[in-house]
């Protein structure tokens, strides 16, 4: 079987509040707020949520053993995020796309054990998604 790969691009912004800080997820989110508890995200009012993402996006995702990256672009600095997706991913929430280290699933779930979380992302590109107008290019790609 060769490996099919679809993508999904999703655009969102920087905000001040941005921490950074969550050890096992980190979250995109459709909300143009964010307080200091928000600590797992990584950009704000973004273009798409879950509810958003392609049918057959979300057919790739819930495939066995698919394999997603998401590359997180902010100017010149991009660092990818490697996860796995689930047969039991529910992928229907209307405002946020969360990626978690663990095997955790709700409606707000793209993506498992993933090799980072918000902690994990380079500081470099915490300080530029702190700058409200900063646009960070998301692109999430499935391969099976």
């Amino acid at each position: 079987m060769h490996d099919m790969e679809m993508s999904e691009i999703i655009f969102a912004y920087g905000h001040r509040n941005i921490q950074a800080t969550h050890r096992s997820t980190l979250e995109i989110t459709k909300e143009k707020q964010l307080s200091k508890k928000g600590d797992c995200i990584i950009a704000v009012s973004a273009d798409k949520a879950m509810t958003d993402l392609s049918p057959e996006f979300k057919e790739s995702l819930r495939k066995k053993n698919v394999r997603i990256t998401m590359q997180i672009e902010a100017g010149d600095i991009v660092e990818p995020v490697n996860a796995f997706g689930s047969p039991r991913l529910i992928l229907m929430d209307p405002a946020d796309i969360v990626v978690r280290k663990s095997s955790y699933v709700c409606s707000r779930t793209l993506a498992i054990k993933a090799d980072k979380a918000a902690w994990d992302l380079s500081r470099k590109l915490v300080e530029r998604l702190r700058d409200p107008k900063q646009k960070v290019k998301i692109t999430l790609t499935a391969k099976v």
